[in-house]
């Protein structure tokens, strides 16, 4: 109730300050059909006003704001994919056995439509396929995070990143990760019990970094056609990535 206060307090206020102006209007002129008249009329344009005013205009208004955030996080999220995260995957990827499957289904292009940018991240998110630590090298990766912590770090130093929830789940899935490599004194000799664990957490992690690249190529693909170009030559879902124009 107190933190309403200070809002009662000021309807309060404006509410005296219409009953005063209408006092001095009826002291002047002795005309109550005239105040009702204009009373009734602006309280029947009210709910229209509040309607074009906080809901309508507000909206309008927000989602603009919404749209200028998105496209700053956007730069947040090339610059995450740059540092962090095409790496990432590429390490991830080699964790499943159908990995050519997998780069068959993803290798995006410059031919792509919207369409098959959705049917990706639909696969992504219906995916049964499990890793398998033992295909990778795990204490490569477990240096590989850790080496890139500080910069996650400072990426969730962003308040903006609270807007992006999907984005904000993919880096989270990185610090865990990264906690539980670190916490293992060594990445040999572990139960399997404990990669099956390991496994759940690549799993995890690599299902949201995947779609969230998804989303990313198709960002580029729509309003930054130069950048697309080179994302489609060098990404990790092809057998040969290459940055040279062939």
């Amino acid at each position: 109730m107190k933190r309403y206060l200070p809002q009662i307090r000021l309807g309060l206020l404006f509410a005296a300050i219409s009953g005063l102006l209408y006092f001095i209007h009826y002291s002047i002129f002795h005309d109550t059909h005239h105040i009702f008249i204009y009373m009734i009329g602006d309280l029947a344009f009210l709910p229209l006003e509040v309607f074009l005013v906080v809901i309508l205009i507000e909206r309008i208004i927000s989602h603009r704001e919404k749209l200028a955030i998105m496209q700053k996080l956007n730069m947040v999220v090339g610059a995450f994919f740059s540092e962090v995260g095409t790496g990432l995957l590429q390490r991830l990827l080699g964790c499943f056995a159908n990995r050519n499957e997998i780069i068959r289904q993803f290798a995006i292009d410059q031919g792509w439509t919207h369409d098959d940018f959705k049917k990706a991240i639909s696969k992504i998110t219906s995916r049964e396929d499990k890793s398998n630590c033992n295909n990778i090298d795990l204490e490569e990766l477990r240096t590989f995070l850790l080496e890139k912590r500080s910069f996650l770090l400072r990426l969730l130093e962003n308040p903006n990143l609270l807007e992006y929830e999907q984005f904000t789940d993919v880096l989270w899935a990185a610090f865990h990760l990264t906690e539980e490599l670190e916490a293992r004194p060594s990445m040999s000799g572990l139960p399997a019990t404990d990669l099956q664990h390991i496994n759940g957490d690549i799993e995890r992690l690599y299902g949201r970094l995947a779609s969230e690249w998804i989303s990313y190529a198709e960002h580029l693909n729509l309003n930054y056609p130069y950048l697309f170009s080179l994302v489609a030559r060098i990404h990790p879902f092809q057998e040969h990535p290459s940055p040279i124009v062939a």
